[in-house]
């Protein structure tokens, strides 16, 4: 069994588990937990068994806190005690922790804007480490907060339903705040605990060389949270007068300049939709294009993390939609990028292909179409409903592929 503790010592690799976790329904909009969706709360066992079958010796995998705090006052830790159990003690992986994947509890009124969200989430994870610390060592206090401010503050599709700028703004800065508090809580009940910050990268381009400012605003703006958590927004940031401008005040600024917190790993979520062309609409409005891509594109974005920040990166999501070859196209292509940029001297610390089997398109939640016309196929196990409405795991090819890639040594660091 690998010891837990020694994770980074040399390179990881990793699979992960979609949980995404967005109880609250509203009309129009279906409540969207992956694991209720994959039924992985039906099938957590043999989703572990494949996990170990995959060769890897960690996996990102979260806790649903809408469910282990159903109340206020009350907990219920019955599904995690046993998953947790199995998954480190039985099949010998070491856990990434997902503290918190996009979603609050429904007793949290306004969710993430609500005052006490900060003090709520840091209770919730001082609860986790408290309970299993002896079992978890490395931890993502929030996964992707761009995303969520996305999602939350710029388009109201998630709570609290927020939108344009403003929205943007009041979101980036009730992450920000819950994320400083969580990772204090953390640390405070397990000194010992990893970090393992997360962010989904993305790098947009121009091909008018009037949208460039545009281009930088984009490509700056993927950093906002990281930067105010770990203090680096001050009077010369860029992007301070954005903030100040669409209501953070510049008290609150201040106050997170005054109590940064440290992350040990940077954790870089990379797609081929993550590279992106400004252009302009007819009307002259602005929109962003997906442009694919080729998998070493993921170098890019790599390099710019690491001259940021000087702290170790890792892969902690990447995969492709389409057939069996592209992904294993995109696999090689990625896993060659980061060997290219370790052997340039850039602490890429581990890897992981994400998610380990088909997950639920969030295209769901606004959907009307019956949950089988929302399988998504990106992982290394493709999934089909049975007659019974079993949502079966099917091995692919990828799986051998990806255990043959963990054989081959990665390039020691310069």
């Amino acid at each position: 069994m690998p010891e837990t503790s020694a994770l980074f010592t040399q390179f990881t690799w990793a699979c992960g588990i979609e949980d995404t976790f967005i109880p609250q329904r509203r009309p129009g909009l279906r409540a969207l937990d992956e694991y209720e969706l994959t039924q992985h709360y039906r099938l957590w066992q043999k989703d572990f068994d494949l996990v170990a079958e995959s060769g890897v010796q960690a996996v990102r995998w979260g806790i649903p806190w809408y469910r282990v705090q159903p109340a206020p006052q009350r907990w219920d830790w019955s599904w995690t005690d046993a998953a947790l159990e199995f998954l480190v003690k039985v099949k010998g992986i070491t856990p990434i922790l997902d503290l918190m994947h996009y979603g609050t509890p429904e007793w949290i009124e306004n969710s993430f804007i609500n005052t006490s969200y900060p003090a709520r989430v840091a209770e919730y994870a001082a609860a986790v480490a408290d309970r299993y610390g002896s079992l978890v060592h490395y931890y993502t206090p929030l996964n992707e907060p761009m995303v969520n401010a996305e999602f939350c503050g710029r388009r109201a599709q998630w709570p609290p339903y927020l939108q344009g700028d403003d929205g943007d703004v009041k979101m980036i800065l009730a992450l920000a705040r819950g994320l400083t508090e969580t990772t204090r809580a953390l640390l405070s009940v397990q000194s010992s605990a990893q970090t393992v910050q997360v962010e989904a990268l993305w790098h947009n381009w121009a091909s008018d060389p009037d949208l460039q400012v545009q281009v930088e605003f984009n490509n700056a703006r993927q950093y906002i949270v990281f930067d105010l958590v770990t203090g680096h927004i001050d009077q010369e940031y860029p992007l301070r007068g954005w903030l100040l401008q669409h209501g953070a005040r510049t008290a609150d600024l201040e106050w997170f300049l005054n109590n940064p917190v440290k992350f040990d790993v940077f954790g870089a979520n990379f797609y081929p939709w993550s590279y992106g062309e400004v252009t302009r609409r007819r009307d002259g409005s602005l929109k962003r294009v997906n442009k694919h891509t080729h998998g070493g594109a993921i170098a890019t974005v790599i390099r710019a993390v690491w001259e940021r920040y000087h702290i170790p990166v890792m892969i902690t999501e990447t995969s492709t939609p389409g057939s069996l070859q592209a992904r294993e196209a995109w696999m090689d292509e990625t896993i060659a990028a980061v060997a290219g940029l370790r052997q340039s001297g850039i602490p890429v610390v581990g890897y992981t292909w994400f998610p380990l089997f088909t997950m639920i398109n969030w295209d769901y939640r606004r959907g009307r179409h019956p949950l089988s016309k929302y399988l998504l196929h990106l992982g290394l196990v493709d999934s089909a409903f049975d007659a019974n409405g079993v949502l079966q795991r099917h091995p692919t090819v990828l799986m051998e592929h990806y255990r043959a890639h963990q054989k081959q040594p990665m390039p020691d660091l310069v």
